[in-house]
């Protein structure tokens, strides 16, 4: 297999049954093994032995294997510290414990309050006529003020900025509108969940009282009491950064900058308490150094995510191909292929957020996750590591 000489052992994504690809597409794509969860375990229970070892069966069937787990989502009351964390807690280290017993050794998860990644339109349109997933800091902040109308949204914005807001609202029209909140209250990807604006606002409501401080020491004393737990397990934690990197609809965000990753990993020193270092999450954010970051966190650098972004003066940021955004993803899969060499192993990595082509624009996949696109970012990631090694 080529990933033994360059150190790079390159997957893809799968949500499970209602993933509209099936493992067999995934392996005729050329993915090396499957990164995936029990999608159907409602957040916050366990993952009982028996459902892991179903599901290694149903991937191993499709001579494929489950190396990764993403995500062993945290359940809201642990990030806020609500009623039943402590319990919620508990069942999260049986599933970590549940999974080691299963040789599944790798969970990913994110701190990130209510809602996961966001984008503001999942259809931006390429000049080739592709379409890729787009942030617009004043859509969502229309979205903000007009459509969740939280209290006191404005003030949480400058005057240049409220002029750019109502500017936005001058002109978009219903369809429109109707179309930036279904973007934005999409659920998490690999579930049939979509939120209303009611139910965002119910769960947006314990995080009022909660500063980034505060969810900060809520992440630590989680991870004081899961780590000892993957320390006796050999379980690598690998935690998402925050995407976009920074602040929406007033929540706060903590995993978004080389200064929240510091923080954190002297906080929890730990190797297990590791990083999914997502090059298209941190490189959102111009202030990041991505290949500093890289160097600087190598020997907890658990799992990785390449992808690519293009970002824009007024904040905006859009995904684009694998290997030709704004970053120098030559010297971050040379750095990530020097650390996995140093440490006598196989990094576990694998593309993400492809675009939509023409072919495939009447079938139904999670934003970001259609068959080509994948394809795309997988063969670009694949040549690189071959041509780099």
């Amino acid at each position: 297999m080529q990933s033994t000489k360059n150190y790079m052992h390159i997957g893809l994504r799968w949500f499970g049954k209602e993933d509209p690809l099936t493992l067999q597409n995934l392996k005729q794509a050329g993915a090396d093994y499957i990164i995936s969860a029990l999608h159907e375990v409602p957040v916050g229970a366990v993952w009982e032995t028996e459902k892991i070892k179903q599901y290694q069966r149903l991937i191993d069937q499709s001579d494929l294997s489950w190396t990764v787990v993403e995500s062993l989502p945290v359940h809201e009351s642990i990030k806020y510290q609500g009623k039943d964390f402590k319990l919620y807690i508990e069942y999260y280290k049986q599933s970590i414990v549940n999974l080691a017993q299963c040789g599944i050794k790798t969970i990913t998860y994110n701190f990130m309050p209510v809602l996961d990644w966001v984008r503001t339109d999942h259809k931006c349109l390429n000049e080739d006529g592709t379409s890729t997933l787009f942030f617009d800091p004043v859509a969502m902040a229309y979205f903000d003020c007009y459509i969740l109308e939280r209290t006191h949204a404005k003030s949480s914005y400058t005057k240049k900025q409220i002029e750019k807001i109502e500017a936005f609202a001058s002109q978009i029209t219903e369809e429109k509108e109707h179309q930036l909140t279904a973007n934005i209250l999409l659920g998490l990807p690999g579930s049939n969940e979509d939120f209303s604006i009611a139910q965002l606002e119910d769960r947006m409501r314990p995080y009022k009282a909660l500063s980034a401080a505060m969810l900060r020491q809520n992440l630590i004393y989680f991870l004081q009491q899961i780590i000892p737990v993957a320390q006796k397990h050999g379980v690598h934690l690998a935690i998402h950064p925050d995407d976009p990197p920074f602040p929406v609809l007033g929540l706060p965000r903590i995993v978004s900058t080389a200064q929240d990753l510091d923080y954190l990993f002297r906080a929890v020193p730990a190797f297990q308490n590791g990083l999914c270092f997502c090059s298209g999450s941190l490189g959102a954010n111009g202030h990041n150094d991505l290949n500093e970051i890289l160097i600087t966190h190598q020997e907890r650098i658990h799992f990785l995510h390449l992808r690519d972004v293009r970002c824009f003066a007024d904040g905006s940021f859009q995904e684009a191909p694998h290997l030709t955004g704004d970053h120098d993803m030559r010297t971050l899969m040379q750095t990530a292929m020097t650390i996995a060499k140093a440490r006598k192993m196989e990094l576990p990595v694998r593309p993400d957020h492809g675009f939509l082509h023409t072919f495939e624009q009447h079938k139904k996949f999670y934003p970001g996750y259609s068959l080509l696109g994948r394809m795309q970012g997988l063969a670009a990631l694949k040549g690189l590591a071959m041509g780099l090694a």
